[in-house]
């Protein structure tokens, strides 16, 4: 029998993913937005604007799959630590192609930074590896927020990063990226050395302990395991909807700005504003889904979008409106990723959770890059107004698909929902 005291390593571990999520979240921002910008920049057409969003989310979709087998095969210390490796490289690249002017190299670099966001999703569903009844949203949302020191610093950084960067003689706007790379690196190192024992090798351990067959690892064995259970599907389809929402309105919001007359101070500040929507209220989410159920919070997220939309999209030449919309876009976010990793969690057989999820993760990200490709051509065609409309049919569609689960779930156990 293991002998480790389970409260006292979950609470250990929920500490070190929140240390490294806090190190980790200065990247964030400058990947989607100044990233945003340097496409725009490198390719010379604003339609490209999106691409940025498009190939990091990709990345992240991208990444998730091969970082969840590592995790169940080598453990969450090494998968964690990988995917932090390839954001710093990522990272590097991206000064490398704006000093070389390469259009086609900024998105090879972009792409490997997705694994940084696919770590950061990970990282949430580690807090449930070993499991404690009734706070699953509880401890996912606290990983979540602890995300909001670095994410809402780190656009305050463009400026100083900027400055930084003209005294290295570095290619415009790439300086902030030094922050990401030293940000990772000490995510990288956090989670190496705090992550012991390893919360999912010891879960794989009380699994044989209990007598629990181990799953395989496969795509094949995720879509199977969904099939028995309909609402882990609709999660994910919730969660990934919602995702695309957020990346599509928030990826163009630095070019927009930009056109609107604003530098890098006020967009990086505006940016800041939104993530600390995403992330700074993910505790309060994650208290009230295990409260109230997950569902009814996953719906709450949908109606906070909609005000969401009606600000931005109404307002779209008021920075004020816009500023407004962006924090309603981050709560909205916020309420319908914690909401919905907590219901996919609560929803799954124990030796299907890495499997399912990192699927999960795959998808949300693969929603994203279509949001954030789709929204480029949408805003040159349609202007910033016309992206907020579109918008609305992601909603309307998740909102449909939650009200199924509803009716669906309404004869099972209602601690899920």
């Amino acid at each position: 029998m293991s002998h480790y005291d389970l409260d006292s390593v979950r609470s250990r571990t929920i500490r070190v993913l929140a240390l490294g999520q806090v190190l980790s979240g200065f990247g964030l921002g400058s990947v989607l937005s100044i990233g945003s910008l340097l496409a725009k920049d490198l390719s010379g057409s604003e339609a490209w604007a999106g691409a940025a969003a498009t190939f990091s989310t990709l990345g992240a979709a991208v990444w998730a799959i091969p970082l969840a087998r590592l995790a169940y095969a080598r453990g969450r210390r090494r998968a964690l630590a990988t995917g932090a490796t390839l954001a710093i490289t990522g990272a590097a690249t991206v000064i490398a192609a704006a000093q070389l002017r390469l259009f086609p190299l900024l998105l090879v670099a972009i792409f490997l930074l997705g694994a940084g966001s696919a770590t950061t999703l990970q990282a949430r569903f580690a807090a449930t590896d070993i499991p404690a009844l009734k706070k699953t949203g509880r401890s996912i949302g606290i990983v979540v927020w602890a995300t909001t020191v670095g994410a809402v610093t780190g656009p305050n950084l463009f400026g100083p990063g900027e400055q930084l960067g003209k005294l290295l003689h570095m290619p415009h706007m790439t300086g902030p990226f030094l922050f990401t790379i030293v940000a990772q690196i000490s995510a990288t190192t956090v989670f190496w050395f705090g992550l012991k024992p390893d919360p999912l090798l010891l879960a794989k351990e009380l699994d044989d302990q209990a007598g629990r067959a181990r799953h395989q690892i496969s795509l094949r064995s995720a879509i199977e395991t969904l099939k028995q259970n309909p609402i882990a599907s609709y999660a994910i389809f919730s969660i990934a909807l919602s995702h695309m929402v957020m990346v599509s309105v928030m990826s163009m919001t630095p070019v927009h700005m930009q056109d609107m007359g604003f530098g890098l101070v006020v967009v990086g500040f505006t940016i800041s504003l939104h993530i600390a929507g995403m992330y700074a209220l993910s505790p309060v989410m994650g208290i009230l889904a295990d409260r109230f159920g997950k569902i009814p919070i996953l719906l709450t997220g949908q109606v906070i979008y909609l005000f969401a939309i009606a600000f931005a999209g109404w307002g779209s030449m008021d920075r004020l409106y816009v500023t407004i919309g962006l924090v309603l876009l981050g709560l909205g976010w916020s309420a319908s990723t914690v909401a919905g990793s907590a219901l996919l969690a609560s929803s799954l057989p124990a030796n299907e959770k890495t499997n399912v999820q990192g699927l999960s993760d795959s998808v949300m990200n693969l929603s994203g890059a279509i949001g954030g490709g789709v929204a480029g051509t949408v805003v040159a065609n349609f202007a910033f107004a016309g992206l907020n409309a579109f918008a609305l049919i992601p909603v309307v569609l998740v909102t449909i698909a939650l009200l199924a689960a509803a009716r669906l779930g309404s004869s099972r156990r209602p601690l899920a929902l």
